[in-house]
């Protein structure tokens, strides 16, 4: 007998030292959601020397420089993103300039593309970009700060040019600022004609519906190079970038690193070896940036320079990186849509949602007793969870996003109501609270399983639908619903059984005499 007490007690040491180890995993991972859940989180090894009025010490997110040059070799914004109907925000309605049967739907995909790209790098959240019909593109953006910026970072072609400038060591500095023409600009327009031209449209302007104002200074036209007469040669175009990364330079001002791609280098090489000396101007829409002297060969990149405040080398930076447009874009609408919930009507969502979570809290605590306090504690571990998921991923919460998370919270209480009426059932049938509850937790994990993964199959058809036009909040719903069924599958299984197994360990005399304290 002693012998198989030994056995037996040897056998729960182990069980509780395993459950242990896990109490640890999962304390440690609360205290890092709860953490970035927190408003203002931020961790920065970036020095406050690279920080003043120009730019400002950033209040959220992650920020690491790895290399000492002041600039962020790694952000991560940890802020919540809200949606339209929560904060507000614009809506654009873009629409092509082109002729329709010029260009693809592959191309409207593509442009609406690198419109996502540009204005989930404009800081707002994780904005919607749909195509509408063959040539129109919706864009929302949710709590966004500068309408005018954004409408510009949106719309702009952001056609890149590096241009020779050879011979014009003199009067390079002159024209930075001014338009130029260039052979690229002029092969575009040649190009645009002729598909115009190709499907039966006029290649005229359409006389404007505003009244030209007398007085209005007149656009000034593009200057030619002075020494020939002829447009300027374009030597690569952007898509000759692989990459772009605005920073601080060695004068302490705001540049632009790129690099190039293979075909990039093959051309942009041997001529900057050739042209050393030589000045070559860097033009954005036809607009000189900047003309610096070519100092070295350039085959793999190199860094633009100008007179860039960090929200233009950012701009920029943002602009190369996303690609030109495939097809020009002209600003169909733009509206500012104020917050249709409003204030008032977000603090009443959320103190509803509270008062919910502490019934459901009371009731699983009341009924179930010691093994509703484990279900109760990992609630409240899934609830942080979830939240910090919703930073780092992002998610936009929208009106049918929070009522998505509050049926997952429904859901994971479903999961432990399973576990614990099963463990009622073998704790009738005598067996031990340890034996009752692993029985408990095998019997009810198939249940739990194939509902949680039936549902988030339904989640996924609902995310895909919500991809039309018009039905974007479906989208919202789905997603925060399926994550919080995959975090269920953690938190009912691992958590509560954690916790659990805890408390039985801790209160098994107690338990041992009073079957109540089981819910039985």
């Amino acid at each position: 007998m002693e012998t198989s007490h030994s056995a037996l007690l040897f056998s729960e040491r182990e069980i509780m030292g395993r459950h242990l180890r896990w109490l640890v995993v999962i304390v440690i991972l609360t205290a890092i959601a709860i953490w970035v859940a927190m408003p203002g989180t931020l961790i920065s090894s970036v020095s406050d020397t690279c920080y003043s009025k120009e730019k400002p010490k950033p209040e959220q997110g992650i920020h690491l420089d790895f290399d000492g040059d002041c600039a962020e070799d790694l952000r991560v914004d940890v802020r919540q993103a809200l949606g339209l109907d929560i904060v507000g925000g614009l809506r654009v309605l873009l629409e092509a300039e082109l002729p329709a049967g010029s260009y693809t739907s592959d191309d409207m995909r593509t442009a609406a593309n690198n419109v996502s790209r540009r204005v989930n790098a404009l800081g707002v959240g994780e904005a919607t970009v749909q195509v509408q019909g063959s040539s129109r593109i919706l864009v929302e953006l949710p709590g966004v700060r500068d309408p005018a910026q954004a409408v510009d970072t949106i719309q702009k072609t952001a056609l890149l040019e590096f241009v020779d400038f050879s011979g014009l060591s003199g009067q390079a500095g002159s024209l930075v600022g001014q338009k130029i023409l260039t052979t690229e600009q002029v092969k575009i327009q040649d190009a645009r004609i002729a598909t115009e031209t190709t499907s039966g449209v006029e290649a005229t302007a359409e006389p404007s519906a505003t009244p030209v104002d007398p007085n209005a200074t007149p656009e000034p036209q593009p200057v030619v190079n002075p020494t020939t007469g002829q447009p300027f040669t374009t030597v690569m175009t952007g898509s000759g970038l692989q990459a772009a990364k605005a920073s601080i330079g060695q004068s302490s001002r705001w540049v632009i690193q790129f690099e190039l791609t293979t075909e990039g280098g093959k051309v942009f090489g041997p001529f900057t070896g050739n042209s050393i000396g030589q000045p070559m101007a860097i033009v954005l829409d036809g607009v000189v940036l900047s003309a610096p002297t070519i100092r070295a060969r350039l085959d793999t990149g190199g860094v633009i320079e100008g007179s860039f405040t960090e929200a233009e080398a950012k701009a920029l930076a943002l602009q190369l990186r996303s690609g030109a447009l495939p097809i020009p874009l002209r600003v169909l609408s733009s509206e500012t849509v104020g917050a249709t919930l409003g204030q008032e009507s977000v603090n009443l969502s959320i103190r509803a949602g509270v008062i919910g979570v502490v019934i459901v809290l009371l009731f699983m605590t009341i009924n179930y007793r010691v093994p509703g306090i484990a279900a109760s504690l990992a609630l409240l571990v899934f609830i942080a969870i979830n939240m910090a998921i919703f930073k780092l991923v992002p998610v936009t919460l929208t009106l049918s996003a929070i009522v998505g998370f509050l049926i997952s919270i429904g859901a994971a209480v479903d999961g432990n109501i399973l576990i614990f009426e099963r463990m009622r059932e073998e704790l009738r049938g005598g067996k031990t609270p340890h034996d009752a509850a692993d029985e408990g937790f095998s019997r009810a994990w198939s249940s739990i399983r194939d509902s949680n993964f039936s549902t988030i199959l339904i989640c996924g058809v609902l995310f895909l639908f919500g991809q039309t036009p018009g039905a974007s909040v479906v989208s919202g719903f789905a997603v925060t619903l399926a994550l919080g069924l995959m975090t269920n599958l953690f938190t009912a299984i691992i958590v509560t059984r954690t916790l659990l197994y805890i408390l039985l360990g801790l209160f098994s005399e107690p338990i041992r005499s009073r079957t109540w304290l089981l819910g039985v």
